[in-house]
């Protein structure tokens, strides 16, 4: 058993089953005499709703997926190039695609309104980075991507005057405080649920500490019996064999007087 072994088996499950599941396989890795691999499991985080719905597409819908990041490479690429009529191709797929994918990480999920949008900015941060598209290929997000870079769009080859400048320029620092707002609160989201998964492993911890302190309680009580006896047959024992020992040497003087 390894870290990838079992971080496939865990981020495979619900965010509800998570926390018990990691416990009990740090727990086995422990008992199988590897603390290391306990820790590193006991290390992985819990996924959000929206980042296991998209670990969810990974496992379930692999070639719709593998299309999605296919568009974005080939995106990636025609950008480069600075190829025009193959961005405007690609976008108008990409468009068809991200809705696809994003309908089928919904499917037989109760996702909420920002959970659903979550999904969007994570297979959105796919398409235009490569580095996200690997981290969504592989399966174990814990939490939702967001891509803050210039996303490959079509070129205008049209000038433009100063006053669209000025349009875009403000448009653009519209974006970004709106992106800074939504990423603090994101943070903040992400900060109050890892939180609460601390929160339940206490007490989970420490539902465990006081069974086995109750435990322990209860084994040292009859052990203190168990010693008592055993006093008591020491005890039993020492006068036993004083006793024999005083019939004996009774025995042995009357055997003697008859010789």
């Amino acid at each position: 058993m390894d870290l990838d072994e079992v971080a496939d088996r865990l981020y495979a499950l619900t965010p509800s089953e998570f926390t018990a599941a990691r416990t009990a396989e740090a727990r086995a890795a422990k008992d199988a005499g590897d603390a290391r691999l306990s820790r590193e499991i006991a290390r992985l985080r819990k996924p959000t709703v929206s980042a296991w719905a998209v670990n969810r597409l990974a496992r379930e819908h692999p070639a719709e997926l593998a299309e999605l990041l296919d568009v974005g490479e080939r995106l990636r690429a025609a950008w480069q190039e600075q190829d025009a009529d193959a961005l405007a191709e690609l976008t108008q797929r990409r468009g068809e695609v991200s809705a696809k994918v994003g309908r089928l990480a919904r499917q037989e999920t109760d996702l909420s309104a920002a959970a659903g949008t979550e999904v969007d900015q994570t297979l959105d941060a796919a398409l235009v980075d490569e580095g996200a598209a690997a981290e969504v290929r592989q399966g174990r997000l814990v939490k939702p991507l967001q891509y803050s870079g210039f996303a490959p769009a079509p070129i205008t080859r049209a000038p433009a005057t100063r006053r669209k400048k000025s349009a875009e320029q403000e448009a653009a620092q519209a974006r970004a405080r709106e992106e800074a707002e939504a990423a603090k609160a994101r943070e903040r989201q992400e900060a109050q649920a890892a939180h609460q998964e601390w929160l339940q492993e206490l007490g989970a911890a420490r539902g465990e500490h006081d069974e086995r302190a109750e435990k322990v309680a209860r084994l040292e009580k009859k052990l203190a019996k168990a010693r008592k006896k055993l006093d008591e047959a020491r005890q039993r024992l020492e006068v036993t064999q004083r006793e024999e020992r005083h019939a004996r040497q009774r025995l042995e003087r009357l055997d003697g007087l008859k010789s």
